[in-house]
């Protein structure tokens, strides 16, 4: 049966994946053609706190190269082990090694340097190293990196739905890997015809999400689409679902 509400410890991870969600909308922003995403560009995320995590995971799937601070050696390890940072280096020389190799290439990276976030902001004005992109310190009060970079990198601040958008979200508890790539082909079956902005960028998010969120999305998907779309692909599942098309149980949210 499909059953459309999540409950438990899962709220918590829909609510950081519609964060991570958020966050890729609004990189997406800066990212035309849609497809090429971001790489090339460097995006300063600064602590690498929650919301950090959460930008950061962003950056990966709009092809950024990502630059984080944590000083905490728990916190870093946690970070390497969830796939959240690629890299964690002790200072920025090492750093820039590796950001500047993978933005030649134009690849996504995500680099973690374990100091203060003011101590890699003046080492980086010292290298004249500036960042494309950094944190909007507005609803979690970190310090403004766009001040002390000269106002010159665009400031990226989680995107809500807008107007006739949906978020969609599915999640099975039993064989996920097996499960969830059907489901979401289904739910890309119903994108592939569209070639609006807005769905360029949900097609890139359902391709590439999945790899990056890895451990932390192992059993749930988010999407964020057309109100249309959202509703279409749901009763898609269900359909799959009764049928036994689809033989296990999906728990499916339309907000």
């Amino acid at each position: 049966m499909a059953d459309s509400e999540p409950t438990g410890s899962s709220n918590s991870l829909i609510s950081f994946l519609l964060q991570v969600e958020g966050y890729y909308a609004s990189l997406m922003r800066q990212a035309l053609p849609v497809e090429a995403g971001l790489g090339g560009r460097l995006l300063c995320v600064g602590e690498l706190d929650e919301d950090g995590r959460a930008l950061m995971v962003a950056g990966n799937i709009a092809g950024v190269a990502s630059l984080a601070v944590r000083a905490d050696p728990a916190s870093q390890k946690q970070a390497i082990r969830e796939g959240v940072a690629d890299f964690l280096v002790t200072n920025l020389d090492e750093a820039i090694r590796i950001l500047k190799n993978e933005i030649r290439k134009r690849e996504a990276v995500a680099v973690c340097v374990g100091v203060a976030p003011e101590t890699i902001e003046k080492e980086m004005l010292e290298r004249g190293v500036l960042p494309d992109l950094v944190r909007d310190p507005g609803a979690v009060g970190t310090p403004d990196s766009a001040v002390v970079f000269g106002g010159r990198p665009a400031v990226v601040a989680p995107l809500g739905p807008a107007m006739g958008e949906s978020v969609l979200s599915w999640s099975v508890d039993e064989a996920p890997a097996q499960w969830l790539p059907r489901l979401d082909a289904i739910a890309m079956g119903y994108l592939v015809a569209d070639e609006s902005l807005g769905t360029q960028v949900a097609r890139r998010w359902l391709r590439l999400a999945p790899r990056y969120l890895g451990r932390l999305a192992r059993n749930v998907r988010v999407l964020r689409c057309s109100a249309t779309a959202a509703k279409a692909i749901a009763e898609r599942m269900r359909t799959g679902v009764e049928s036994g098309e689809i033989s296990v149980p999906v728990r499916i949210e339309v907000v």
